[in-house]
């Protein structure tokens, strides 16, 4: 079955403000007012400055600068609404008395059928969740030949080449690229207003996730690391009918600049069925009307962006650029075991007020490597961050584990939506502020209802594998996927017994000390490819980074004031993540608080 064939409908693209997203979250702003961070208090829109007179706003700008060029490619990430775009470009072209050719790359796109049998392999049936890495080239989605056989026409004052892949025409031009942050691209997905790449249909959002996952983002993410040393300028596409650009040698500076000082990703929040009210209660200026806030991407760097500051003017990228132009400055000594990927992730599982996660477990590696087509694992620890009453985090298997009782417990819940007594199966632990515990793949787990986690992990995060979900619906009434068979394929069921207390749940012990600090390791299982440490201190501490990447976030206190080896300085609140790249050499802590700071460092082993 082709899975544009199943709970789908044809694409129209006449859709309003309104209609635009599905969200309750606002949208970055434009222009920083209001939303101007506050020393001490978490920051939703955290930026880097280029300076003045170096990120510029509206289309009007954008059409004077492309009037001098007479030609240029407007190319682009998924999800841009290049309908509203060009209709915009095209007025103020015409106002100015000028004529202009548009070639639109979506005319030379394959025909949708022929592309769904391209891809369909990567997609495996409808009805999976998950699909394998796409391993095409953004040239088969479309009638090269005729692509690139199109040339200027010089009837017109003005030519321009529109759609994502459009530098694959191969004039000698200026590229303007057109980004798009990935949660915008959802709340767009959700709302039914743009489509996957090379299809005219909307589908359920599950489905076109799933081909933006495999297929899209990979294709697109491949072909921008590509054409990155052709683009001449970028533009943030969130806005609609505004939008900021700069050119992108100032977008190269701020990567240089970050890449050897202090990064912080732009975080997201989402609400899910399980969720909480820490976040919530937390975090100020993200909307209160949503019912629950289940995840924070504080950072999953392949749905977080970068974002710029210029005169007061935002400009988000993902975080994408900042792997492909200083992957090396960023992850130092690790920068060839893991290339352009970014290994580490740090996010919220908030269940405080809340309920249950599922029961479950991730892939092991060479599972993940032949059925996904992932490099590396989905290896998680869980950091909690805050609990109440009775929290606890359940891992293992009791002693007397008996796997095909298990197996049938489940499959009968399943099928005939009767509970199951997981205590009986599953141990639990109680949770307790500061405390680690590990999980490397095929472990079975949850966090249970009233954990605020911080879950440090390998960057993979899809990779779920639901055997146990408590019978409830999803936050559209559906029953949620549970997925027996590829965990009982991953499950290790030796992680039982008294081998869990002793080998999954870490064991903190001072590795230094001084009069006021002291340099606290919490190791991870053997498995895990990184490892975590928690920095105490009274006024102040430094630290070299020994040419590694250290992902951080203060756990307990006000706020601390970070400075970078060449000089950069910011202030980080509670519960704030970032980023201290391996180029950056040593920074150093200020405790801006009255009791003890802790700060968590993550890094690779």
């Amino acid at each position: 079955m082709n899975l544009n064939q199943i709970n789908c409908r044809p694409f129209d693209n006449k859709i309003t403000e309104v209609q635009q997203r599905k969200s309750l979250q606002a949208l970055l702003p434009i222009k920083l007012g209001q939303t101007q961070a506050q020393p001490g208090i978490y920051n939703i829109y955290p930026v880097c400055s280029l300076g003045e007179q170096t990120i510029f706003n509206g289309y009007n700008s954008l059409v004077k600068w492309i009037i001098k060029q007479k030609t240029v490619i407007i190319d682009g990430y998924a999800g841009v609404f290049w309908d509203e775009i060009q209709s915009i470009i095209h007025q103020q072209i015409i106002n100015e008395g000028l004529t202009v050719n548009w070639i639109e790359t979506a005319t030379y796109l394959k025909p949708e059928s022929e592309i769904d049998r391209m891809i369909q392999p990567f997609l495996h049936k409808p009805d999976m969740i998950w699909g394998t890495k796409c391993l095409l080239d953004i040239r088969d989605f479309y009638e090269l030949d005729n692509l690139t056989a199109q040339l200027p026409d010089e009837a017109y004052t003005i030519n321009i080449v529109i759609g994502s892949a459009a530098a694959l025409i191969n004039w000698n031009v200026p590229v303007i690229y057109i980004d798009l942050p990935k949660n915008e691209l959802q709340y767009r997905m959700r709302a039914g207003t743009i489509t996957n790449f090379g299809s005219n249909k909307v589908c359920e959002g599950f489905l076109m996730y799933k081909r933006f996952y495999f297929v899209d983002w990979v294709v697109l993410n491949r072909y921008k690391k590509q054409i990155l040393g052709k683009i001449t300028v970028i533009a943030d596409g969130q806005w609609g009918d505004d939008i900021n650009w700069m050119l992108k040698v100032c977008l190269i500076e701020g990567l240089n600049k970050i890449s050897h000082s202090i990064i912080r990703a732009r975080p997201w929040f989402e609400p899910g069925v399980w969720g909480g009210q820490w976040i919530s209660r937390h975090i100020r200026g993200i909307n209160r009307d949503e019912k629950n806030y289940a995840w924070s991407f504080e950072l999953i760097v392949p749905e977080n962006g970068l974002v710029f500051e210029s005169d007061g003017y935002l400009l988000e990228v993902s975080f994408d650029f900042l792997m492909f132009n200083n992957h090396e400055q960023v992850l130092g000594r690790h920068a060839t075991q893991f290339g352009f990927e970014f290994p580490i992730r740090f996010d919220f599982l908030d269940t405080y007020d809340g309920d249950n996660l599922s029961i479950q477990c991730h892939p092991h590696l060479k599972y993940i490597q032949e059925v996904f087509g992932e490099n590396i694992t989905q290896d998680e620890t869980y950091y909690i961050l805050d609990y109440k009453d009775s929290a606890k985090v359940y891992l293992g298997f009791q002693e007397n584990i008996d796997p095909a009782k298990f197996k049938a417990a489940l499959t009968k819940s399943k099928n005939e939506n009767v509970e199951v007594e997981i205590d009986d199966f599953v141990q639990s632990y109680p949770s307790r502020k500061h405390e680690l515990f590990l999980i490397p793949n095929g472990t079975i787990h949850s966090a249970g209802a009233n954990n605020v986690v911080l879950e440090i992990s390998a960057t993979p995060y899809i990779f779920t594998f639901k055997m146990y979900d408590w019978l409830r619906l999803d936050q559209d009434g559906n029953r949620r996927p549970i997925n027996i068979d590829h965990a009982f394929k991953n499950l290790d069921f030796e992680r039982k017994g008294n081998r869990i207390q002793q080998e999954f749940i870490s064991k903190p012990r001072i590795i230094e000390e001084g009069k006021d600090w002291q340099l606290v390791h919490l190791p991870t299982h053997q498995e895990h490819f990184y490892d975590v440490h928690r920095v105490e201190f009274d006024r102040g501490i430094n630290i070299d980074t020994n040419n590694c990447c250290h992902v951080m976030m203060l756990v307990e206190g006000d706020s601390i004031l970070v400075e970078t080896a060449d000089g950069t300085t910011m202030v980080f609140a509670y519960a704030e993540t970032f980023v201290i790249p391996a180029a950056a050499k040593s920074y150093k802590f200020t405790n801006l608080g009255k009791g003890r700071a802790k700060v968590i460092k993550a890094f690779l082993k």
